[in-house]
């Protein structure tokens, strides 16, 4: 399958919660990496995670290591990070259901996108263990840009020519990051999160196809 070369019309993923769910295998993984820091004895449940997925890593260490100077969470962060993306590249993530299928169907009418907040290599874990890249133009994130989620909405939309865009997330910040951006927002209400107030939604990736037709076609 070719990405659309003469295409302006884009659909831009989150990616936790809104096409796999990798909270059970990310708290091993930071658990690992928390394990072998002496300077904390935190270990963290998967309700944890799902509380933290959306955030940045910086306010997700500031969650997590409230009372550690900023540095050095910020260094224990690192570590958990390192030892995610090595995890995930061996075990992957938790697929929502009939993800690859919807990705074919969308990427012959639209180009398709990941902006996620989440460290550099984490997107790239997902794409290449779960053999998806070939759906996807280009993807963003904190770690690769420097910017949050508004501004990498905006830099997706602006390096690929995208005249009419929707965002797809499950959070508030995902939400809010859209509306910043003036992107559109569809919610994956099947994901970890809830929106202050009414926005389209959709209930399972199937529908996707039919949530966008009024913003792309």
């Amino acid at each position: 399958m070719a990405i659309l070369e003469n295409n302006n019309k884009g659909i831009i993923f989150d990616l936790d919660g809104t096409l796999w769910d990798s909270s059970e295998q990310v708290v091993h993984s930071w658990n690992e990496a928390l394990a072998r820091r002496p300077e904390t004895d935190l270990q963290i449940t998967v309700d944890d995670m799902r509380g933290y997925m959306g955030k940045t890593l910086e306010k997700i260490a500031g969650l997590m290591m409230p009372d550690i100077p900023y540095e050095l969470r910020m260094d224990i962060m690192k570590d958990c990070c390192e030892n995610e993306n090595a995890y995930l590249s061996k075990h992957g993530g938790k697929l929502f259901p009939d993800l690859e299928k919807v990705l074919e169907e969308l990427s012959e009418k639209y180009k398709l996108f990941i902006v996620s907040n989440c460290q550099s290599g984490y997107i790239e874990v997902f794409l290449e263990y779960h053999r998806l890249g070939k759906y996807f133009a280009d993807t963003e994130c904190p770690g690769g840009s420097g910017l949050e989620k508004a501004g990498n909405i905006r830099l997706i939309s602006e390096r690929n020519n995208i005249d009419k865009a929707v965002y797809i997330g499950d959070t508030q910040g995902d939400c809010d990051s859209a509306e910043a951006a003036g992107v559109q927002f569809i919610h994956a209400a099947y994901g970890f999160g809830t929106i202050d107030h009414d926005v389209p939604e959709v209930n399972s990736l199937s529908e996707i196809s039919v949530a966008v037709k009024p913003f792309l076609d």
